[in-house]
């Protein structure tokens, strides 16, 4: 099999895992008898986020075997080679509230290269989903088709649009520089903020703390549409992530940290 058709064997499959927890966390959402616990970080977990991780990484091991799995609620080895990389609720805490914003991530990396790319939120009706050199895609409920997703084509940050989670753990120049220069800012949050660049609705997206299930799965989506993701520092997101038009990114790091 090519590489390529491999990269959409994958793809498929991951689209796969996607439909089978959009109906496990589906299921949960809004149940008032959901078990919620609290992690030693003070975030929450729901039985929803461990059931999901668990399916996923039995199919996984079904049929993938030789493949690395990480996930946020049960961890493992990040490995080498071929690593599967879950987030089973991305906006927990949206989810225990009753709030539609979350979504399931699910990537794959290939050597030091994110592959494949789903981010599924059934509560909106939306799903997003990108592989290297296959474009980025997206369906939602006004959609007859799937829609390829491009970024906005803006060009100055004074006509720009912000989409940011909160204020916390920002380096407080940054959040100022920012916040004052564009346009319009809004707290859309988490996934669908980097998701609406790649959609080319918002221009910018910015976080301050992320894990590695956070962003993986935004990355092909955000790439494949023409857009630029990285950290705060301007390298490969590790602990952060700025997205942008691509157009707009090294003036938005120069005004973040020179103002």
């Amino acid at each position: 099999m090519s590489e390529t058709g491999s990269t959409r064997a994958d793809l498929d499959l991951a689209l796969s895992l996607a439909d089978e927890a959009d109906a496990i966390t589906l299921a949960h959402f809004r149940s008032r008898t959901l078990q919620v616990q609290t992690k030693a970080d003070d975030t929450p977990v729901t039985e929803a986020d461990r059931e999901v991780e668990e399916h996923i990484r039995s199919v996984l091991g079904q049929q993938r075997p030789n493949d690395y799995v990480v996930g946020e609620e049960l961890g493992g080895d990040p490995g080498t080679g071929r690593r599967w990389i879950i987030d089973p609720i991305d906006g927990t805490k949206n989810y225990v509230r009753g709030v539609p914003v979350w979504a399931t991530l699910i990537a794959l990396t290939v050597d030091e290269d994110i592959a494949v790319g789903v981010v599924s939120a059934p509560a909106l009706g939306r799903r997003w989903w990108a592989a290297l050199n296959q474009g980025a895609w997206s369906k939602g409920p006004e959609d007859s088709e799937n829609r390829r997703l491009a970024v906005s084509t803006i060009e100055h940050i004074t006509d720009a649009s912000l989409s940011v989670s909160d204020d916390v753990g920002w380096p407080p120049e940054a959040w100022a520089a920012l916040t004052a220069s564009v346009w319009r800012f809004r707290a859309y949050g988490d996934f669908w903020s980097h998701l609406l660049v790649a959609e080319g609705a918002v221009d910018i997206a910015a976080e301050p703390e992320l894990k590695l299930w956070d962003f993986a799965a935004l990355v092909p989506i955000v790439n494949e549409a023409g857009g630029k993701i990285t950290g705060f520092d301007g390298a490969y997101p590790a602990n952060s992530a700025l997205t942008t038009n691509g157009r707009l990114h090294d003036r938005v790091l120069s005004l973040m940290w020179r103002g």
